[in-house]
């Protein structure tokens, strides 16, 4: 599974960039098999870290996706709402789910080595 360097993970799957954009890891989308919805947020919603902010819905079951950091939502991809599959096509690319204005840092988050440490210790 590809899990990119330059990616900041959840223990919950998620990943944020440098951006502060979020998605679900290779990992996730693969457990979730297709995904047919996704729940969006409004843009401007303050979140907190850990806080649930949508949800991802596939064939076979329904996950909340949560904040990686506190921040606030500076956009959405409001192609998933036509297009969920994206998720499971580019996870890391056009799949994006949100995108953050960070208001925290980062130190919490793991990197690539120890999330893939993390999973396949699972």
């Amino acid at each position: 599974m590809n899990f990119p360097e330059n990616l900041l993970y959840t223990a919950d799957h998620e990943w944020i960039g440098s951006d502060g954009t979020v998605g679900i890891t290779e990992y996730a989308q693969d457990a979730l098999g297709d995904v047919v919805f996704v729940d969006l947020p409004e843009v401007g919603r303050e979140l907190k870290a850990g806080e649930a902010f949508g949800v991802v819905e596939s064939v076979k079951s329904v996950s909340d996706l949560y904040s990686p950091v506190d921040g606030t939502v500076a956009a959405v991809n409001s192609g998933l709402v036509n297009q969920p599959e994206l998720v499971n096509q580019d996870p890391y690319g056009e799949g994006w789910i949100i995108r953050l204005e960070p208001r925290t840092n980062t130190d919490d988050l793991m990197t690539a080595a120890a999330y893939r440490t993390q999973i396949e210790g699972a």
